[in-house]
């Protein structure tokens, strides 16, 4: 099976880290420590995708050169760099057009998603695309003020109230079809291809299942994703050290 590793991006949130390694290379764990793309990589082929693409842009060199061949990994891994940012769906147009659903996931997420799980939902269900879906609660901390047509006229007021919603992973699985939606050179988002691709009538499904995940966007996130990775490397690594299985944050 085929993945893309999206790892083009500046990492500007996790500056100045990112100054001098590329996002995905920013190591995990204090013991030991291991890159955020090694250990994607290692998911990735642990679940059978053994083909694998990155896509690159900033550092590129940095990447090619930690990455290899993918031998190490137990992958064959080539590369397609950007010369100018197209978005984190844009850089698809560098890749010729698959024969077969490929795996899409962004180079800086630390998640247990079973990978090869989501791949057979997609094919069992017929979708055109499937988005790896997340629970995330977020907590407003003022008083939140509601108005009906008039707005001096209050009809509500809710005191730091909590929303929940279901976020993107970061994870996609994309059939050969979406690269019609696709021009090259042209810059495009994941959510613009994907709600381009819905309008038309292409079925877009989403595939939750109880797991950990993390988007390594900022500085309280890096640490976040340092203790997690430290107490529970087994479950994102696939080993069998049951000692290592700590309790995290599952949804």
């Amino acid at each position: 099976m085929k993945a893309v590793i999206l790892a083009g991006g500046k990492g500007t949130r996790l500056r100045p880290y990112t100054h001098v390694l590329p996002k995905p290379l920013m190591p995990l764990g204090e013991d030991d420590p291991m890159p955020i793309i090694e250990v994607v990589l290692r998911q990735l082929v642990r679940f059978g995708f053994l083909d694998v693409t990155i896509i690159t842009g900033y550092l590129s060199e940095l990447m090619e050169s930690f990455c290899g061949d993918g031998r190490k990994f137990g992958a064959r891994i080539s590369y397609r760099r950007e010369v100018t940012p197209l978005g984190t769906a844009g850089g698809l147009t560098l890749l010729n057009r698959p024969t077969e659903p490929v795996l899409v996931i962004n180079g800086d997420i630390l998640t247990t998603l079973d990978y090869g799980a989501m791949h057979a939902f997609h094919r069992d269900r017929g979708a055109a695309a499937t988005i790896a879906s997340y629970p995330r609660e977020v907590k407003i901390d003022f008083g939140v003020l509601q108005f009906g047509d008039d707005p001096h006229v209050l009809t509500g007021y809710q005191e730091k109230p909590e929303y929940s919603f279901q976020v993107s992973m970061g994870v996609y699985i994309l059939d050969p079809l979406a690269w019609d939606f696709l021009k090259a050179g042209e810059a495009v988002t994941m959510p613009e291809l994907l709600e381009a691709m819905r309008t038309t009538g292409k079925a877009v499904h989403c595939y939750r299942q109880k797991c950990y995940w993390l988007d390594i966007g900022r500085h309280d996130d890096y640490a976040t994703a340092n203790e997690i990775f430290d107490n529970r490397r087994a479950a994102f690594l696939g080993q069998t050290d049951k000692s290592n299985l700590k309790i995290g944050r599952d949804q």
